[in-house]
């Protein structure tokens, strides 16, 4: 039940490539996806009701519709409003909707942890709105963000599985087709599963470094 030597050799150059798509995917997502969570999280916290409306629904929507959901609307529903996208393309902007309605909630908590007296201290410096963002709310905020940022990473990477349910040929897609053509599904599976595992548990490993880190620096 466990692949032969003779099937790595054959199928590694294939699932590695598989992987190598998985990875920009999820670099791709959260490279747009964490900024526009910043965003919908200062939307979230806008005195301006357009602006809260706005940046809640997309949060709802994102957070509220299963990635899986999301990927089949972008990619499927779309060219029905004549807006066609490949697989690639739409499972980026899937990704990185549902990577920023989560991490809009992880961002604005931590900006809200802020002690208030540090605002009052920006402004009676003279710091503007932007400056104070800048240079108090957000060096601070991210800093308190990090290790759920990046655990919420090492769950994008896991998503990125349900692209195969889009003709990407990511990892799972390569293995699904090693599968059809041997008829050896479960060696394929298993050897996508510990390719997904040699990139998670040491990610899992560096978050709780993370962690730690953060937890005996907000002690002093």
């Amino acid at each position: 039940m466990i692949p032969t030597y003779g099937e790595l050799v054959v199928w590694l150059p294939e699932l590695l490539s598989g992987l190598s798509i998985s990875l920009q995917v999820t670099a791709l997502s959260l490279a747009l996806g964490i900024p526009f969570g910043l965003l919908l999280a200062l939307g979230v916290l806008a005195k301006g009701k357009a602006a809260k409306t706005i940046a809640l629904i997309l949060v709802e929507v994102g957070r509220g519709a299963p990635a899986l959901v999301l990927l089949q609307f972008i990619y499927f529903g779309l060219p029905s409003a004549g807006l066609t996208l490949g697989s690639f393309v739409a499972a980026v902007i899937a990704l990185a909707w549902n990577t920023g309605a989560y991490t809009s909630e992880i961002i604005r908590a931590s900006l809200q942890s802020i002690p208030h007296g540090q605002r009052e201290a920006a402004v009676s410096i003279g710091l503007n709105r932007l400056d104070e963002l800048r240079y108090v709310l957000l060096p601070q905020g991210l800093r308190v963000a990090l290790p759920a940022l990046l655990g919420f990473s090492i769950l994008i990477f896991q998503g990125t599985s349900l692209c195969f349910t889009i003709a990407l040929p990511e990892l799972v897609s390569r293995a699904y087709e090693i599968g059809s053509t041997t008829f050896r599904y479960f060696p394929a599976l298993l050897t996508a599963g510990a390719l997904y595992a040699s990139i998670s548990i040491p990610a899992s490993l560096l978050v709780n470094h993370v962690e730690k880190r953060a937890g005996s620096h907000a002690q002093r």
